[in-house]
């Protein structure tokens, strides 16, 4: 049967494999960064503000600086996802 600890214990894995994703990621750039490399206009590509610029927090610590952006991206996702299901409920309740 699904309990409480077994909850925390799926909390605690999700949050390890978030934190530790450094040593799970890629060091090859992603499909566009890649497609302006192979077609040679990535020399024109402008730099913008982002918090989570190369999946990384702008902090000196190379482990903690992606860790916290896992955990913080982990975490942006459940409340985005857990607000949408809550207006969905509370819509379908509406309607019956």
């Amino acid at each position: 049967m699904f309990n409480r600890k077994h909850l925390v214990l799926i909390l605690l894995v999700i949050c390890g494999l978030a934190f530790f994703n450094l040593y799970l990621a890629s060091s090859h750039p992603d499909g566009l960064e890649r497609v302006a490399e192979d077609q040679g206009f990535i020399e024109h590509a402008k730099d913008s503000f982002s918090i989570f610029g190369d999946y990384a927090l702008p902090l000196n610590n190379e482990l903690l600086s992606t860790g916290l952006a896992g955990l913080l991206g982990v975490a942006l996702t459940y409340f985005i996802v857990m607000g949408i299901g809550k207006f969905l409920a509370v819509g379908s309740k509406k309607v019956n």
